[in-house]
């Protein structure tokens, strides 16, 4: 690695937002929003999108056998599946609320199963869930189901019973290969495994198979990033993700302090990692989509970023856009468009609310007029890497402090700033979170006095 690179690097390292959203959660306006607000922002979202474009759906699964150390998301560690069945219920009475609140049957566009451990359900649990849900919507004609799945308990009949409920695309969660890396996140899964489980699905013929590989791991080193990578390539997933492992072992619960500061890997070994790793996924055929993100040509992911249909959510990247998005499962968000919805991320305040008929909701956020104007920069940035004012209606007051902090990376040969746009160079694209800093006018005006982000590198 440069000198240069490595100068940059130690420049740009800081805590930041990876923009799922915008505003990013910590910077939601709880008050003055209110659950009745929500609810008329998604009715206004959902009659003038659902007929054109429909829905997604995200259903958050939380249950998990063993915690995985690397892990930041809300799960419930437990062996006792007799849990499966009362968490279904609820859903599905959160499922019935929201269709009991919209004026017309769902057009379904997009399901995604997150967790946790989606695969921790049985089968028939699952599809349980899930014909029930389809029965009271319809399912648009270009839809994409997703879930995610455990190498170590996906089995044959979960693949096939999602794939006759219409799921083509499966996301398996790899890591890395090395047995000390493994150990340390509390994640064993041998190569055989995932083998097995990613030929069964092309077997039965999903057409998007992805691997989720994560580098700055706990003990791991270039080599091991390598490895994975090259052991990666003989299944050929159809997409994969590279991510930077999130050190965040101040938030509650997430089992970051089962191993030491000094056993992650110092910013420029990380960086080195991606920088390899990325050359190397290059050469496999792969494109470099968004952030962290790689898929071949035949992949549905790489047809939206090259005609600029991709989309970035509380999902991730997706193939396609639509206005609404709903949660449902602890923790989960909902996106109208115009405000966001976080439920309660507990289960027992999860069922509570559900027996008194109420949609779970925690918290929230109404997107102000120039939250909107940025949330737009930023996904254009963070799916296109490029963005553009000349339109009056993308033009905001804060635009000039934006281009004041923006002329740096200019002079870094990070960015090109044109009259009324900005694009990033190949140079700049390790550096799109900092990017997205730039129009992050909220952050600006409120510096947390805490760290509550991960490093952006």
């Amino acid at each position: 690695m440069s000198v240069q690179t490595m100068s940059l690097i130690q420049k740009y390292n800081v805590p930041g937002p990876r923009y799922t959203s915008y505003p990013t959660v910590p910077y939601w306006e709880d008050q003055p929003f209110a659950l009745e607000q929500w609810k008329q922002t998604l009715k206004r979202s959902f009659l003038a999108s659902n007929q054109t474009e429909g829905i997604s759906l995200y259903i958050h699964l939380p249950f998990c056998e063993s915690l995985c150390t690397f892990c930041g998301c809300h799960k419930r560690v437990t062996k006792r599946h007799e849990v499966e069945q009362p968490y279904i219920q609820a859903v599905l009475k959160e499922w019935d609320l929201y269709c009991e609140l919209l004026e017309q049957k769902p057009v379904i566009k997009e399901i995604h199963l997150g967790g946790g451990t989606p695969t921790f359900f049985s089968i028939q649990h699952l599809t349980q869930l899930l014909q029930e849900i389809l029965s009271k919507a319809e399912i648009a004609a270009e839809h994409e189901f997703s879930f995610e799945g455990h190498p170590n308990n996906t089995t044959k009949e979960h693949l096939q019973g999602l794939y006759e409920l219409g799921f083509r695309r499966v996301s398996y969660g790899v890591q890395d290969y090395n047995d000390t890396v493994q150990k340390a996140i509390h994640r064993i899964q041998p190569y055989e495994n995932v083998k097995q489980v990613t030929e069964w699905a092309r077997e039965i013929g999903y057409s998007s198979i992805s691997h989720d590989l994560v580098f700055g791991l706990p003990f791991q080193t270039l080599q091991d990033v390598l490895h994975t990578i090259g052991q990666t390539h003989t299944l050929m997933p159809d997409r994969l993700a590279l991510y930077s492992y999130a050190h965040v072992p101040w938030v509650k619960g997430n089992g970051q302090r089962g191993f030491k500061d000094a056993d992650v890997p110092k910013d420029d070994i990380k960086r080195q990692c991606y920088e390899e790793g990325k050359k190397k996924l290059l050469a496999q055929g792969y494109h470099e989509i968004g952030m962290d993100h790689f898929a071949l040509e035949s992949d549905s992911m790489y047809q939206s970023f090259k005609d600029g249909s991709l989309h970035r959510n509380f999902m991730g990247y997706t193939a396609s856009k639509t206005q609404v998005m709903i949660g449902l499962g602890i923790s989960s968000i909902s996106d109208s468009w115009y405000s966001f919805a976080q439920n309660v991320k507990t289960i027992e305040e999860y069922y509570a609310c559900l027996e008194q008929n109420e949609i779970p909701v925690l918290k929230g956020h109404i997107l102000t007029s120039e939250d909107l104007i940025i949330r737009q920069h930023i996904l254009n940035l963070m799916c296109g890497f490029a963005t553009s004012w000349a339109d009056k209606s993308m033009q905001f007051a804060g635009i000039d402090e934006v281009l004041d902090q923006l002329e740096e990376m200019s002079q870094d040969q990070l960015i090109q700033i044109n009259d009324s746009s900005v694009m990033i160079l190949e140079k700049g694209k390790p550096f799109v979170r900092n990017i997205c800093m730039a129009f992050d006018l909220r952050l600006k005006r409120k510096i947390p006095e805490n760290q509550i982000f991960s490093m952006t590198i």
